[in-house]
Parts: C-alpha cells; sequence; structure tokens
C-alpha cells in the first residue's frame, strides 16, 4: 500500500515540521534532528509543572497534537512504532523543567519505560524534580502481569494537564494522575491491522472478521469474531467494559484507530450511547482520532469514573486542537418541522392487485442492486444500486397508507414518497416523474400518456434529453413503445440501455464528471435499472 511520504527515514521529523510550522507560533522543537525530536510549548517559562509523555511515532495526534496550555509542555517522538531514546527523552526534561518539577507521563510498553525511567534518574541528577506515572489501561488479557497503554493515556494528559496549568505542586499532580491510571479501563476493535510505512502488512484479520483487543501497533487481540454490525461490535466492547465498571458515573473516550471514516465514528458513537452502559456515562471525549494505529480500521473505547473535580478539570478548554472537548452527554433534541413541511398522509385503500404489482416492481430494484452498484462503481460512485434498494424497500413498507384504488392520487402518493424517502438525483428526479403523473392523470389522461407527462416535468426540470447518458435513453423508447405493449416497451428499453455504452460522454448527471475512457462499453446505471424494470414485469406477465 503506498503512502503519502517521502523518504521513510525523514517520515517522522516531516511530520512533526508540518505540524509545527501549522501551529501559528505555538509550537517550536528543540534542535537535535534526526535523533532528538522533541515537540515543546513556545511560550513556557517553566513557571509550573511540566507535562512530558511521548513515545513511538504512528499514533498521531498522540503525543505531539496535545502539546499546549491546558496539556502537555512537550512531547517526545520516537520513529513509528519505536520508543525515543534516553538522550531524546532528558533532552525534552531539561527543556521545560523549572523548580516546580517535571511528570512523565508514559504508556506500559517495555522501551518506553526504560528509556523514560533512566532519562527521570539521570535528570535527577541535575538536581530536578522529576516524577513519573505508567499508564496501563488496556483490558484485552486481564492475565497479562505489564498492561498495555492505550487511548485512556489521554485523560492523564487532560486532567494532569489541568490541574499542572492551575498551578499545583508536583505532588498533587503526580497523585491526580495516579488515581486516573488506576481507574481507567479501554479495550479497542478493529476489521484490520495497520500498515507501517515500508514493510508489509500482515494479513491477520480475515474478511468477515473483527479483532477484539489488539494493541495499538497492531499486536494480536484476544480474540477474532465474526463482524455483523456497528451495533454488535459496540456491544462486544461494551460486554468486556461493563465487567470492570462501578456503577457510578462515567467519562467515555470514544477513539478512532486511524482508519475509521467520520461517518462510521458517528454510528459507533450512536451505539456505545445506546448501550447497556449508557446509563453510567455522563461525560464523551469524541468519537475522534486521539491515539491512532496508523490507518488501523478500527475504535478503542476508555472509561474512567469521574469524580465532580476531575468532570470539571476534564471541560476547561485547552489551546491544542486535536482535544476534542469533553461533552455531556444527553438525550437527542428533536425539533418539529417547520409548518408546511409535514406532509400531508394520503387517505389509504385497499387494492390486492395494485399491491401486489408494485411489491414485484420493487423486488426488482432490490434484486438488481449489486449489479447496478457495481455499473455505477464503473461512471459515478457506486450507489446507484443502494439508493434505488432502499427507496424500493420504503414504498413496500409504505404500502398499506397509499390509495392504492385511486391510480391518480397513487402516483402523487409515491412521488411524495420518494421525495423524503430517496436521496440524490435520481429521488427528486422520479419524485417529480410521478407526482407530474398524478396532475396528468387527474385531468383525465390515460396511464401511458399521463407516465408520459411526467418524463416531459423531468426532462424538462432535469435538463436531460434522449441521448445524454441517463435513465432517460431507457425510459424515453420503453413508454413511447408502452401504447403497443410490455414486450415492446421491455425491447426498447433494453435496447436504448444498450446504446448508452457506446455514448462517450454524458451530458447529465454524475457520470457528466467522468472522462470519456471511464465510461466507454459501460451502460448506464439508471437506463439499466430501467431495462430490469420493464423485463421484470415482462417476465412476470409471461
Amino acid at each position: 500500500m503506498a503512502h503519502f511520504i517521502n523518504e521513510k527515514e525523514n517520515t517522522v521529523t516531516e511530520a512533526i515540521d508540518g505540524l509545527i510550522k501549522g501551529s501559528g507560533g505555538k509550537l517550536a522543537r528543540l534542535d537535535g534532528y534526526p535523533h532528538i525530536r522533541v515537540v515543546l510549548r513556545s511560550d513556557w517559562d517553566r513557571s509550573k509543572v511540566a507535562l512530558v509523555s511521548g513515545g513511538g511515532s504512528g499514533h498521531e495526534p498522540a503525543h505531539a497534537g496535545f502539546v499546549g496550555k491546558g496539556m502537555l509542555t512537550a512531547a517526545v517522538c520516537g520513529d513509528v512504532f519505536a520508543s525515543p531514546s534516553v538522550d531524546a527523552v532528558l533532552a525534552g526534561i531539561l527543556a521545560v523543567t523549572g523548580p516546580a518539577g517535571c511528570l512523565l507521563i508514559v504508556k506500559n510498553y517495555t522501551g518506553d519505560r526504560l528509556n523514560f525511567g533512566l532519562a527521570a534518574e539521570r535528570a535527577r541528577a541535575f538536581g530536578l524534580k522529576v516524577n513519573m506515572v505508567v499508564v496501563d489501561d488496556d483490558i484485552a488479557l486481564p492475565d497479562l502481569p505489564q498492561p498495555r497503554g492505550v487511548a485512556g493515556t489521554l485523560f492523564v494528559h487532560k486532567i494532569a494537564g489541568a490541574l499542572a496549568e492551575s498551578g499545583v505542586s508536583l505532588d498533587k499532580v503526580t497523585a491526580a494522575a495516579n488515581q486516573v491510571v488506576a481507574g481507567t479501563q479501554s479495550l479497542g476493535m478493529s476489521l484490520d491491522t495497520c500498515t507501517v510505512p515500508g514493510s508489509p502488512k500482515e494479513e491477520r484479520i480475515a474478511p468477515g472478521k473483527a479483532e477484539l483487543g489488539l494493541g495499538i501497533h497492531g499486536e494480536s487481540g484476544v480474540e477474532q469474531i465474526d463482524y455483523e454490525t456497528a451495533k454488535h461490535a459496540v456491544g462486544a466492547v461494551v460486554e468486556k467494559l461493563t465487567q470492570v465498571m462501578a456503577d457510578t458515573p462515567h467519562v467515555v473516550l470514544l477513539n478512532n484507530l486511524g482508519g475509521a471514516s467520520v461517518l462510521e465514528m458517528s454510528i459507533l458513537a450512536n451505539e456505545l450511547l445506546s448501550s447497556s452502559i449508557a446509563s453510567k456515562l455522563k461525560l464523551i471525549v469524541g468519537p475522534a482520532a486521539l491515539m491512532t494505529s496508523l490507518d488501523m480500521r478500527g475504535f478503542s473505547i476508555s472509561i474512567y469514573p469521574v469524580s465532580a473535580e476531575e468532570d470539571a478539570l476534564l471541560q476547561i478548554p485547552v489551546e491544542p486542537a486535536a482535544w476534542p472537548g469533553c461533552m455531556s452527554i444527553g438525550a437527542a433534541e428533536i425539533v418539529d418541522l417547520p409548518d408546511g413541511l409535514i406532509p400531508i398522509q394520503p387517505i389509504p385503500s385497499v387494492h390486492d392487485e395494485t399491491k401486489a404489482f408494485l411489491t414485484m416492481c420493487c423486488n426488482i430494484l432490490i434484486s438488481a442492486e449489486a449489479d447496478l452498484n457495481a455499473l455505477d462503481a464503473k461512471s459515478g460512485d457506486g450507489d446507484t444500486g443502494s439508493t434505488l434498494s432502499g427507496a424500493a424497500k420504503a414504498l413496500i413498507s409504505a404500502l398499506d397508507r397509499l390509495p392504492l384504488a385511486d391510480h391518480t392520487q397513487l402516483y402523487r402518493a409515491i412521488g411524495q414518497e420518494l421525495s423524503q424517502t430517496m436521496g440524490g438525483s435520481s429521488g427528486v428526479l422520479l419524485a417529480i416523474f410521478f407526482t407530474a403523473a398524478g396532475d396528468a392523470a387527474s385531468s383525465g389522461l390515460p396511464m401511458t400518456d399521463a407516465l408520459k407527462e411526467g418524463l416531459n416535468r423531468m426532462r424538462k426540470i432535469g435538463g436531460a434529453k434522449p441521448g445524454d447518458r441517463t435513465m432517460i435513453d431507457a425510459l424515453h423508447p420503453a413508454l413511447a413503445a408502452l401504447d403497443d405493449g410490455i414486450k415492446p416497451a421491455a425491447c426498447a428499453a433494453r435496447e436504448g440501455a444498450i446504446l448508452t455504452a457506446a455514448m462517450t460522454q454524458a451530458k447529465a448527471g454524475r457520470a457528466s464528471y467522468i472522462s470519456a475512457d471511464q465510461l466507454k462499453g459501460h451502460i448506464d446505471p439508471g437506463a439499466e435499472a430501467v431495462a430490469r424494470l420493464f423485463e421484470g414485469i415482462l417476465l412476470a406477465a409471461r
């Protein structure tokens, strides 16, 4: 897998320079490249307790992204997934420690404990007051003698950082940090391992599986489970966390391990805040990428039983932009729709034949979902099948409240339903089509003519015409032939769809943004959907 890097050897130093250059002058670094890579506050005057953290790179924004007023004073960066050297840690300590002393916040990995620990000893030999706390919040392997330090480290950064910024003593900051370490529990899950620049990827997690409890360096977790849904994934993590949670208010941190999309993380947040532990959760940090593992497609959940004082400390604003804030958890607020947007519900009526026909049409589109998505992926974003399938499923669920016995009103009702349930340009165009067909039918036009009027309105508003490589290339000839029967209409729809494969320039729709080379030889997915629909109706009529 390719990465947006230059020379592998310069990955960390170039990333640090990018962070500093975009900090608005709030961050600086020590002059020690390439072996000493320390990011520090540019405004630091050594008058308060300094907080120094760090470790291997690849966990960004941790730790350099949390350097700033209210959190860390300095971060010491090692190579990707490798602890910084003793000299690098010592340089960071010496650069920021004044009479008030320094607290080292270290994740529980052998290299970090040894290098930070020895650096602390050497700093004390210089006469500096240096304490160290070791974060070991990972509960994935309960029998492990040295539990790993993972995203719960951020709770220590924030609470200790707020206290240090307020001017309290080193001993008080250390005691508070140790209390957070003792109470924090974390667990992660991922659908894939991470990719280290310049190294082959370990394909350990098979498709359809998720690994529970893997480490932030890609270390194996406690078990692999079948992946089903986001709800199931959160439930598996929550089940383990429940075993170590007290019946008191907690703060929760939802961490993106690097490769999950923002959309996915919001879904995970919704599941977390609806889970069996939701009643114990008072505050939330995230969802956000906080302690990542390069591009790992996973998440972790960290919990801590928060006191009233810690609640206040967590919510104090800080300077680092990587900290997303700590928010109170509450029910989703729902605001009524503005007047005029609440849809007028049609009067339902029963007509078994119409219901069966519409159900059949919807099932044709549902069964074509994968094929239409594959076609759309050639010329768009690969969602035409899913969009039509979703609308078809919504329409099936709405059939019992539609005026099935009154086709004039039924066209309009279908248009209204599609305008509410079907997104994208297809949704609004088909809503226009059916609404206009209903208007035409109410004036006395027969079905075929009413549908043609719907097509005319859709063309007028949408701007597409035959030859533009859209669904109209199949729908227009099909409706033109419909008076002669369903078989001629189906043949005309298929012929129109096939012609779109030879159209090298789309003039409407998303495909109009795509180069001719990408379109050549591929049927337009909207036209294919129309052809499939008419062919399915023909097959059922035989």
